[in-house]
């Protein structure tokens, strides 16, 4: 007996005998005689027809074969008469495997995405959502992939860390403390919690892969990040995943190049492996998908320092809700404008204001603008902010300085200093956020529906 996926049984390359599907049950109707069955297994957008005779074995259960029940089918892969597929299933056996009950909640109608977001177990079944974890798993294999063929190392950073890489505070603590115990104050610490100082998970991996960019050059991780940002917007979540490459001996333009490389890979990428899944999207979801993802692959990126785009936006006839200045941070609503309306492309902005920036990014003092630091965000249609990037400041001096300048605590920071010290280099790199890709490439305009179980604001179910 050959077990086939339904994606290879649609694929073959001709009639096969002794075959076995196995699958859930997405319809089923009742003929005189027989009944045809429409078989999904996750492995691809469409599913199988199988028609079983009523004298076949099982057939005597077939009403236990409702929308959503588990069965397996063996019979023979034979050409199929009905228009929308080649081949079908001629069942000679049912086997129910698992059954589901009337009230199953994925019956054949659309369901809305608040609703399905309420049974988060079982949208994979769904085409939408199967379709979006095909893609998501695409988008990861090409990631590797990406970086494997040009000599990245992948390293997995701490998702426990004592350091705070955006500067902004927003994290969250970890503690074996008992609930019932005060939280201790700033710059306390129990000498009966597990570390014994402040622990907290990532907001990112960039500051521990810093250290292996100047061993190895070339590096990058890709792993889960939290924000404990109070934003319940559809672009934020407080668990999601980064993709952050980091180079030795780069540049800020470097890691420009190395950026539109990247994000262009990637659409392609998943514009070839998942084309059936992305139509799906580009029927139902978004009517501009394709124009939009086709246009990302073929057309340069547009490159401009923020005080460009910031005139560019004080010269808009748009009215923003956030009034837009040098010094002040581009909202979403300016970046789509720069992606959407004025540019129609993605952008490149760069070269941002120091006081809006963090501490690591390198002056750019030597280019007679100490005002700003080597800092880029790639910004895209419908998205804003996709990616955000610089150049490490590589010169003690200039770091401990900036440090200063934004009240740090140098002591927990000792080791990233000390890189400094012993064969200092240039260096850069950026962080991709994985779910804004996926909402991207989708159209999906919320973040909750492209990751599995949303960790947001209130709300920790699944």
């Amino acid at each position: 007996m050959i077990d086939l996926t339904v994606k290879n049984a649609l694929h073959a390359q001709g009639p096969l005998e002794d075959v076995r599907i196995r699958g859930w049950v997405r319809t089923r109707r009742d003929s005189k005689g027989f009944s045809f069955l429409e078989i999904n297994d996750g492995s691809c957008l469409k599913n199988l027809q199988a028609v079983l005779d009523a004298d076949a074995p099982g057939y005597s259960a077939i009403e236990d074969a409702a929308t959503g029940a588990a069965v397996a089918l063996t019979g023979e892969l034979v050409e199929s008469p009905g228009k929308g597929q080649t081949w079908e299933l001629k069942a000679r056996e049912l086997t129910i495997i698992g059954t589901a009950p009337d009230d199953y909640p994925l019956q054949k109608k659309r369901h809305s995405d608040e609703y399905l977001r309420t049974i988060a177990h079982l949208r994979p079944r769904t085409n939408k959502y199967s379709a979006i974890t095909r893609i998501r798993s695409e988008a990861a294999y090409a990631t590797h992939r990406f970086f494997h063929d040009r000599g990245f190392h992948y390293i997995h950073t701490p998702i426990i860390t004592g350091s705070d890489c955006e500067g902004a505070g927003e994290m969250f603590r970890v503690t074996t403390l008992p609930p019932c115990m005060p939280a201790p104050k700033d710059g306390d610490v129990h000498a009966e919690d597990f570390f014994g100082s402040a622990a907290n998970l990532t907001v990112s991996g960039q500051l521990e892969a810093e250290p292996y960019a100047l061993a190895l050059s070339k590096v990058y991780t890709f792993g889960p990040t939290f924000r404990a940002e109070n934003s319940n917007t559809p672009r934020h979540a407080a668990e999601f995943w980064m993709i952050e490459p980091e180079m030795a001996f780069y540049d800020l333009s470097m890691n420009m190049d190395l950026a539109e490389e990247f994000t262009k890979n990637l659409v392609g990428s998943v514009l070839d492996a998942s084309a059936e899944d992305i139509e799906l999207f580009a029927r139902f979801v978004d009517k501009e998908l394709m124009p939009t993802l086709e246009n990302i692959v073929s057309q340069p990126f547009e490159r401009l320092p923020y005080r460009e785009a910031v005139d560019i936006l004080k010269s808009a006839k748009q009215k923003f809700d956030f009034p837009v200045e040098f010094g002040t941070d581009l909202q979403t609503e300016h970046e789509r404008y720069l992606a959407e309306v004025h540019f129609k492309k993605p952008v490149i902005v760069y070269n941002y204001p120091r006081s809006i920036k963090p501490f690591y990014m390198r002056l750019n003092d030597d280019a007679g603008d100490a005002e700003t630091v080597a800092a880029m965000d790639l910004l895209v249609p419908r998205i804003g902010e996709l990616i955000g990037g610089s150049q490490r400041e590589e010169r003690l001096d200039v770091l401990e300085a900036r440090m200063d300048e934004c009240s740090m605590d140098k002591a927990p920071y000792w080791w990233y200093l000390e890189l400094r010290r012993f064969g200092s280099a240039p260096h850069a790199g950026f962080g991709l956020g994985f779910e804004r890709l996926l909402m991207l490439v989708t159209g999906v305009t919320n973040i909750r529906d492209v990751i599995s179980f949303p960790r947001t604001p209130k709300h920790l179910e699944f």
